[in-house]
């Protein structure tokens, strides 16, 4: 019997890409619904916008580089990157904020460096970084859950109105890292952005991105050992510095693991395959590196949660990380480590 000679890879290409993405889609869904409900259709309108500028700017890249651009484009991977990218900018961002943001992460995060599986960093958090450093007031604009309708907000995305009188809200994170006098039991009972455990609302759309996470885990898509080594790691630092409720407080476990972009971080960040380290050991590194920093951004550093900058920060190490990670050979008692010259 004469078998098929079939060269490598010996998956599916570009289809089997296209399942995962469209798996990761579905799998933001839980969040979506969550921040629609809390803030209004502005999270809708910023999705559909980020798609469409996410898209508009793959094609225009791949008919400069003279790639095929339905082939590419129906990949998927420039839909999951604007779909991060608009669930972690604020409601009712302005439609040139995302704009930058979307442009720049496929841009320059992506497509500059090759395309898919090239990229160093993670092109969604690189085209955060680029907007929060660039505009802090709006990227810092936050509106207080439930406070306006659901179809309020809209004009202010394209430049027609400002935003209502009162809208806006420090979140739990800002409050907690400017308060000087307040003990935490005053800052719960005096800060609407307070809720049960982390941030009012933002608690829940941790909970809906960990729902999410759990289905990737389900299926396979990703590893536990990634988001286990952040969580962990975020949780141990928060325990370690956990200073009581006094008005120095830095925050208790709980509230550092429902607060942010903890969840989003944890399931659909630090898991990026490409990214990210590859080897078992190494993920879990990985993973603790960027709890350990995001917990260092949001007690001693300048921004209040940090987990788009701990993300590529460790983004640089992953080479390292993979090279010291590396299982060891069979029949060998340790990873070769290089090659001497002369060999």
């Amino acid at each position: 019997m004469a078998l098929p000679r079939i060269t490598s890879p010996h998956a599916t290409g570009n289809q089997r890409t296209q399942r995962v993405m469209l798996q990761v889609l579905l799998a933001t869904v839980p969040a979506a619904l969550v921040l629609t409900w809390l803030f209004g259709i502005g999270t809708l309108v910023n999705l559909l916008w980020a798609s469409l500028v996410a898209l508009g700017c793959e094609a225009a890249i791949l008919a400069i580089r003279k790639r095929p651009i339905t082939f590419y484009l129906k990949d998927g991977s420039a839909l999951v990157t604007a779909v991060l990218l608009a669930l972690a900018l604020p409601p009712y961002a302005p439609w040139w904020l995302t704009l930058i943001a979307v442009g720049f992460a496929i841009i320059f995060g992506k497509q500059l460096y090759g395309g898919l599986g090239q990229n160093p960093f993670n092109p969604a958090m690189l085209g955060y970084v680029v907007v929060l450093i660039s505009f802090p007031l709006p990227m810092t604009t936050w509106p207080a859950p439930h406070s306006v309708g659901m179809l309020a907000g809209i004009e202010h995305i394209w430049g027609l109105a400002s935003l209502p009188d009162g809208w806006s809200q420090a979140t739990a994170l800002d409050s907690l890292k400017l308060n000087k006098s307040l003990t935490v039991d005053e800052l719960w009972a005096q800060n609407p952005a307070f809720g049960r455990f982390g941030g009012q609302g933002v608690e829940w759309v941790n909970l809906a991105f960990l729902l999410g996470g759990l289905y990737l885990l389900k299926q396979k898509l990703i590893s536990w050992h990634a988001p286990v080594g952040m969580l962990a790691a975020l949780a141990v630092m928060s325990l370690l510095f956990w200073n009581g409720s006094g008005s120095d407080s830095n925050g208790s476990p709980l509230f550092h693991l429902l607060t942010g972009a903890t969840m989003l971080g944890a399931f659909f960040i630090v898991t990026d395959p490409v990214s990210g380290a590859t080897s078992q050991l190494g993920r879990i590194i990985f993973g603790a590196g960027v709890g350990v920093l995001v917990y260092i951004i949001r007690t001693w550093g300048g921004y209040p949660d940090g987990m788009a900058f701990a993300v590529l920060l460790i983004n640089l190490t992953a080479p390292t990380i993979d090279y010291y990670s590396r299982p060891r050979t069979y029949g060998h008692r340790k990873a070769e480590r290089g090659f001497k010259i002369g060999e």
